[in-house]
């Protein structure tokens, strides 16, 4: 027994000393192993870094070399040009507001197709203009940075003292001078910085060359060298400019997609330019740009990330519901940047602009508090109920006024104006009414246009009856926010439903 005892004890040593033999030569092949995959790593990291250095400098110099060819052409005697008239704010007869009548209130409502006229399908924001060339930052052992303020929004770019210039004169061959100085290795760092502002902030096209403005004139003072500098870093993030001159002073040409009212523009190679600051009615232009660069857009695609200012709570309540009460507070920041905002059309038709305000997200400073409260007021319901208790509080919370009167001219809001400002008209009505029944219900809506009026429709998940469009087999069914006190499917009393235009929104 003590022999088969001993010779199993003996197995069992032999088994377990065969066992961390395998384990020491397989950890030492796995230390090899891992020894000569970190080796391969680091010399895959060395390859692929020279590879990364070697087109940044590709990048830099093509950047540099069309950078040169700007300058030469800059050189050469600029071609005058006259602007164009410019295209007045679009006058249409606004009809006033409607309280419907006890009795109309009382009458069944009844299914009736409206006809089309016509449906207006707005462009689709692209994407952000990009530089010429990847512009790589060169971090420095000390750095001076320059601060400035935009819509109350504090930013601050890389930018030393040597980089300060002053054009000497206001000649083609002084300004081509001061290109060059601009498009050397000092300027890459604020160029870039630049751009990171523009994508943290979540910038519009519009804020960011605003920004651009501030940024300028806070590195080098009012006048034409902050007009060359915005223009530089405008066209480095690639956006269409163009540098032209009135007399003694510099301006900056800006490419934009949109008509914008109510200032000359002028026609170079079939696009419209716009004078950024100014409003000359003759200009001496430089007609030369960058490859791929992109017009200015009037989008406001994503909520911009502003320094948050907020206003005073204000509570506006449902008359038909009256526990429908919400406070709202916004932020002044954003109002700020929607009074710099200029009025515009896409494509000629004026009706686009209603669908650029309506498709702008509204900002977190009103949402935090306002869709707090009006989903506790509308959690549970049915979708037609939900939807009727908002088209209430837009119809019955809000004062009716006149754009004449209180602006002197028409005046679209983005949905944060008409939680701001004392007074409203039909088309904000409709705007913020769309924006809340996306937002709260996720419904699609859209905006039906009759001359003088602006309502909605919505597209519910089950019949609702009443005033209804078809549209791409979907049936909308009409809600006016300025019909006051009509229920879902009623049309405004005078509104040619044969005259009604679909505008589409996302």
């Amino acid at each position: 027994m003590m022999t088969n005892n001993f010779l199993i004890m003996n197995k069992n040593i032999i088994l377990t000393f065969a066992a961390l033999m395998f384990l020491a030569v397989s950890a030492s092949a796995q230390s090899d192993k891992k020894a000569e995959f970190e080796a391969y790593k680091a010399k895959m990291q060395k390859e692929f870094a020279d590879y990364k250095s070697k087109k940044q400098r590709e990048f830099d110099e093509y950047r540099r070399k069309k950078n040169e060819e700007f300058a030469a052409y800059v050189r050469k005697k600029w071609e005058a040009f006259n602007g164009l008239k410019p295209k007045p704010k679009p006058k249409d007869e606004e009809k006033p507001p409607v309280v419907i009548k006890d009795d109309q209130q009382q009458k069944p409502i009844k299914d009736n197709p409206i006809p089309i006229k016509e449906t207006v399908t707005p462009p689709k924001p692209e994407p952000k203009p990009e530089p010429i060339a990847p512009i790589q930052e060169v971090p420095k052992p000390t750095e001076k940075w320059v601060t400035f303020n935009v819509f109350g929004t504090g930013m601050k770019v890389r930018f030393e003292d040597k980089q300060r210039f002053k054009i000497a004169g206001m000649t083609e061959g002084a300004i081509a001078d001061c290109w060059q100085k601009l498009a050397g290795q000092d300027y890459d760092n604020t160029v870039h910085d630049c751009m990171a502002l523009r994508d943290s902030k979540r910038l519009s096209d519009w804020a960011y060359l605003n920004m651009l403005q501030k940024m300028a004139e806070q590195c080098v003072g009012q006048g034409n060298e902050a007009t060359l500098l915005t223009a530089y870093v405008y066209s480095q993030s690639g956006y269409q400019m163009r540098l032209a001159m009135a007399g003694q002073t510099l301006r900056m040409l800006y490419a934009s997609k949109h008509s914008i009212y109510d200032k000359v523009y002028y026609k170079v190679e079939g696009k419209e330019y716009y004078v950024w600051n100014g409003n000359e009615k003759s200009l001496q232009i430089c007609n030369i740009g960058f490859a791929k660069e992109k017009p200015l857009s009037l989008y406001v695609p994503n909520a911009q990330n502003l320094a948050v200012n907020t206003t005073s709570l204000r509570t506006l309540s449902s008359n038909r519901y009256p526990q429908m009460k919400a406070q709202v507070s916004v932020n002044k920041n954003l109002i700020d940047f929607y009074n710099s905002y200029p009025t515009s059309m896409v494509g000629g038709n004026f009706m686009t602009r209603w669908a650029m305000y309506a498709n702008t997200p509204m900002d977190a400073t009103a949402k935090n508090v306002l869709y707090t409260t009006l989903r506790k007021h509308i959690n549970g319901l049915g979708e037609k109920e939900a939807v009727e208790r908002l088209l209430n509080w837009v119809q019955t919370a809000f004062v009716y006024e006149y754009d004449d009167k209180v602006w002197g001219h028409d005046r679209a809001f983005f949905a944060e104006e008409s939680l701001y400002y004392p007074y409203c008209d039909c088309e904000d009505r409709s705007i913020l009414f769309s924006r809340l029944v996306r937002d709260l219900l996720r419904l699609k809506v859209i905006l039906v246009y009759y001359p003088g009026h602006l309502a909605t429709a919505v597209s519910f998940k089950n019949d609702v009856k009443g005033d209804y469009i078809l549209l791409n087999n979907s049936r909308y069914t009409v809600c006016d926010p300025t019909y006051i006190g009509a229920s879902i499917g009623m049309t405004m009393p005078g509104m040619d439903n044969n005259k009604a235009t679909v505008i589409l929104l996302d």
